[in-house]
């Protein structure tokens, strides 16, 4: 199928017929395609879009739709055809050279308007694989159409917190080649993910993991689903929310650690959703739906 975009520009579309393996070889993607799929499970190139677009390949996660995964490559590769670039690798050609690992990192671009801040997001996956399609690629896209620079970060399993502290250099130092304001970013997650930006948004974890200390604090840490529980006063304002029915993360406990927050005099706002499980994403549909725009109105009160 044929569509035109917004300049006009004719690609294949994808549907959710379309199979892994045609995706991953797309020109459109050419180095990276690999990194749009969990790289640490085990997909047949075989599947359809419909096939990976459920709990059995990512695993802990519910309320995934293939729409939205059709909607998310179908963007991605219409921005490659106006001639954007969507994916940025963040280390050196010398640097995966000393460590191949590395080579399986980076991050995927949705584009913002200029002098906005950006976001960094952090797909979760028990530390296990990075489930990027469902718990980052969404959320990014949903704050690039409200004029944010949205970051998805592929990280490497074993060495996440590394991965992001080196993904927040990045963006910090190249901030201004993206037209975005590099002093009030975000930094989100679901999860595994949640974890990972409640410690890089902790000022002393953020100087430890950087070695940097003229990158600021992040100005908002938003968390989905996780049981986190450390808290100290170098933290930053923090938006959470969980369903009541997630058997791995309970919401006593993210409400505990906000709650403990707020006590110290730190901003939260927490948001507990009736009969959802662990890992409902953008929750399109559910009772969550539209909870991200809660969640970008609490970054922006910090922004003022």
């Amino acid at each position: 199928m044929e569509r035109i975009g917004d300049d006009n520009i004719r690609y294949s579309e994808f549907t959710e017929n379309t199979r892994a393996g045609e995706v991953i070889s797309d020109p459109a993607f050419r180095g990276f395609g690999r990194l749009l799929f969990p790289m640490d499970l085990s997909i047949s190139e075989r599947m359809t879009l419909k096939e990976l677009s459920s709990s059995s390949i990512y695993l802990w996660y519910s309320d995934i739709r293939t729409e939205k995964t059709v909607e998310i490559l179908n963007y991605m590769k219409q921005e490659v055809q106006k001639g954007h670039q969507i994916f940025y690798p963040i280390y050196t050609d010398r640097e995966m050279q000393q460590e191949p690992s590395r080579k399986n990192t980076g991050l995927f671009y949705f584009r913002g308007e200029p002098g906005k801040p950006f976001g960094i997001m952090n797909a979760g996956g028990g530390f296990y694989y990075v489930g990027a399609m469902h718990d980052s690629f969404p959320h990014a896209l949903e704050i690039s159409r409200l004029g944010y620079h949205g970051f998805a970060l592929i990280y490497r399993t074993r060495e996440p917190y590394d991965d992001l502290a080196r993904a927040i250099c990045f963006l910090h130092d190249h901030a201004a080649e993206f037209q975005m304001d590099p002093n009030h970013y975000s930094l989100w997650g679901g999860s595994a993910g949640a974890r990972m930006a409640a410690v890089l948004g902790n000022r002393d974890y953020l100087r430890q993991l950087t070695d940097r200390s003229d990158i600021q604090q992040a100005a908002a840490v938003i968390m989905q689903y996780t049981g986190y529980s450390s808290a100290s006063y170098s933290e930053v304002p923090t938006y959470a929310c969980v369903g009541t029915r997630d058997g791995i993360a309970d919401w006593r406990v993210m409400k505990h650690r906000l709650g403990i927050l707020d006590e110290i005099g730190i901003p939260t706002e927490f948001h507990v959703y009736k009969g959802l499980r662990h890992g409902f994403g953008l929750g399109v549909g559910t009772i969550a739906e539209g909870w991200i725009y809660d969640a970008v109105e609490f970054w922006k009160q910090q922004l003022s």
